[in-house]
């Protein structure tokens, strides 16, 4: 196979707003979470967690205000539920369950007929997490998730987790700078993380029998307002890396530059989060955290299958 040339130039794509929050939903303040992670500024929402359900309803969180809304195939903005929590990464199971990686709460699970959520895992070996970040579910039902907290390079004790389906929890990593995004290659033999504060992206071989073993550097970013937070494969093996301050890289299955996915707007500083929809799979909806917009951009190659839509 010939590898890119990686002095070749990155194509870039440019993205357009899909949707805005409504005013009615905007509410400036300082919070309990805002006040660590945006070092006392008050603000009007932080968005994150985007996944469709199998209706084509597009769903995404509100960090520090508990929220977790949907916009309607119409276009339309629903709150479906405000809690006592700090939802973070949200991914469908196959039963249609909302699972959510919340800050406060540990992983969590919503019910999107009724709003009800329940508690799936708390702690962990009888110890709090430190606080969770994101998710995402293998073909089989394995659940992999970050658990960050307010690590970093100077405390490099973030975490990996997978809660098999059966139960079963496994501690994958234990020493990550600020684990983040998660996600699982097309063959589900690698886990790629985001370690947002050594400007990293993990990559963490599955063995047979599920351990894991040399994990390495798959992609060493720089620049942006901090490091890489959301990521996601797409159907060829390519990683989307979204890099704060920058937009979002897409790497090839050798982890070159192959696209970067920008917004023209100077106060798009947070594209956080994302997930592939449209008929074919290839729009890429983008959580812009701080200014409440979803964006929306064309992309060549659809993204890989997720488990809630299978």
């Amino acid at each position: 196979m010939t590898m890119h040339n990686p002095f070749q130039p990155v194509e870039k794509i440019k993205t357009e707003v899909f949707s805005t929050m409504p005013e009615k939903f905007r509410k400036k303040s300082r919070t309990g979470w805002s006040d660590p992670n945006r070092q006392g500024a008050e603000v009007e929402c932080f968005l994150e967690g985007p996944s469709f359900d199998r209706d084509g309803n597009l769903w995404f969180v509100d960090i520090p205000f508990g929220r977790v809304f949907r916009i309607d195939t119409k276009g339309e903005w629903e709150l479906i539920t405000q809690y006592d929590g700090w939802p973070n990464g949200l991914k469908f199971h196959k039963d249609g369950r909302a699972f959510i990686c919340d800050y406060k709460a540990g992983l969590i699970a919503l019910d999107p007929k009724t709003g009800k959520i329940e508690t799936i895992l708390g702690s962990m070996y009888s110890e709090n997490f430190k606080g969770l970040n994101d998710l995402h579910f293998a073909s089989n039902g394995d659940l992999y998730f970050t658990d960050q907290g307010q690590t970093g390079i100077a405390d490099p004790t973030g975490r990996v987790f997978r809660l098999r389906a059966n139960g079963q929890l496994d501690r994958l990593a234990l020493n990550v700078p600020s684990p983040n995004g998660i996600t699982l290659n097309t063959q589900e033999k690698h886990v790629f993380v985001a370690a947002t504060r050594s400007q990293q992206i993990w990559r963490l071989p599955l063995m047979a029998d599920g351990s894991v073993s040399k994990t390495g550097v798959a992609v060493q970013l720089t620049g942006g307002v901090a490091g890489p937070d959301g990521i996601e494969m797409d159907s060829e093996n390519g990683l989307l890396v979204c890099h704060l301050g920058i937009g979002i890289w897409r790497f090839d299955n050798n982890m070159l530059p192959t696209h970067l996915i920008y917004s023209e707007n100077p106060h798009h500083h947070h594209l956080a989060n994302m997930c592939f929809g449209g008929a074919d799979g290839k729009d890429l909806y983008i959580t812009e955290s701080l200014s409440g917009d979803i964006l929306k951009a064309r992309l060549p190659i659809a993204g890989k299958k997720m488990f809630g839509l299978t």
